[in-house]
């Protein structure tokens, strides 16, 4: 198979979908790799790099396009990008398509075949592509909220930790999965004074135990939800329901009983946010206030951290990148029902369901399509 990799050229997007490790693998394994020229430079792999391990430099995105039969990416299809697809095209990458219409109705006008890193699974029911950079938007989380808390950026002038004599920050993180857990261990490592939010008595045991006197833990119902939201400093929002778009938990009229200078955290951008008051950002301009609460948007996260976020999602995408390569996307699909449930579109049909239903179009099981 001929595969090809581009430059993001999302705002500040600086990860790359195949490092040159990456290319070893898939061309020993007897493909033909396309890297277009300067991809790897946002994580110090520069061209010489890739060549050295069986690429072909490749001058434009353009190029590429017309000529791989999969696309390797990081972030989901710009406009331009979606508008060089061709029918059964492989395209894999994350796509986040419930609170994206335009993209959605794109992919499919396009017939390419989208497989999204969000929604595959694993056999323990848990999002192993997407797992890695829960870890590191968790983590930066605390970092963008404990430099949005101060005075400078819009905040109330609150150190984290605190010093002694002098209370530290509390912290509210709503969802105890992958990005939650990692936010909460950021924090609790600064010293913060951490509450932990959610609606699952095993996850809220589980943490209870890991955490001990560390965290503190509360079943996330509205009225615990709104407690903690109006006393925090930081509310982290780390609430994820795969492949469909956030709930939104925390209401403008939750804005009114913060405190002024206060910062919420949206993790869930991607999926259109988990505060009601949430909009997209970029890393050029993250954050901007509402009723005195600064918000911090950012819908990449880990591109900030290009090398380590970049490193550790190539550890879980490219064994599925070579199994497409090696057996076509259909037999890669029909033999592992975990990654065809990382099919999102395909031969201009909706194969996710909760996509599907939130954008209200309709809806094709992906096994009729692999007959």
């Amino acid at each position: 198979m001929i595969v090809g990799t581009v430059r993001e050229i999302k705002n500040h997007e600086y990860r790359v979908g195949l490092t040159p490790e990456s290319v070893h693998e898939l061309t020993a394994h007897g493909h033909d790799v396309l890297v277009e020229s300067g991809a790897g430079e946002g994580i110090g792999a520069h061209d010489a790099l890739y060549e050295k391990a069986g690429a072909q430099i490749v001058a434009t995105a353009a190029d590429i396009f017309a000529r791989a039969e999969m696309i390797v990416k990081v972030k989901e299809p710009q406009a331009a990008e979606r508008a060089m697809l061709r029918p059964d095209q492989i395209l894999y990458t994350y796509l986040h398509l419930a609170p994206d219409p335009d993209q959605t109705r794109d992919l499919i006008a396009s017939g390419a075949i989208g497989i999204a890193y969000e929604t595959v699974t694993d056999a323990h029911g848990g999002l192993p592509l997407l797992k890695p950079m829960s870890q590191v938007a968790g983590r930066m989380a605390i970092q963008a909220g404990a430099t949005a808390l101060e005075k400078a950026h819009g905040g109330r002038g609150v150190l984290l930790g605190g010093v002694p004599g002098v209370l530290p920050a509390k912290v509210a993180v709503i969802g105890g999965g992958v990005v939650g857990f990692n936010a909460a261990q950021m924090a609790a490592g600064l010293g913060a004074d951490v509450t932990i939010l959610d609606r699952s008595p095993e996850v809220l045991e589980k943490l209870g135990m890991y955490f001990e006197a560390r965290a503190k833990t509360r079943f996330s119902n509205r009225a615990n939800l709104a407690d903690c939201v109006a006393d925090a400093d930081l509310v982290i929002g780390a609430v994820l329901i795969p492949g469909a778009a956030a709930p939104k938990l925390v209401s403008a009229d939750m804005l009114k009983t913060m405190k002024k200078g206060a910062v919420l955290v949206d993790v869930a951008i991607d999926q259109g946010g988990c505060f009601e008051t949430s909009h997209a950002t970029t890393h050029a301009d993250p954050t901007y206030i509402v009723d005195g609460i600064v918000h911090y948007c950012v819908a990449n996260m880990p591109g900030a951290v290009a090398r380590t976020s970049t490193y550790a999602l190539n550890n879980v995408t490219l064994p599925h990148a070579l199994r497409i390569a090696d057996l076509g996307w259909k037999g890669a699909l029909r033999a592992d029902p975990h990654l065809r449930a990382g099919l999102n579109v395909a031969q201009g049909k909706l194969t996710y369901r909760a996509v599907a239903d939130a954008l209200d179009l309709p809806y094709t099981p992906a096994e009729d399509l692999l007959d």
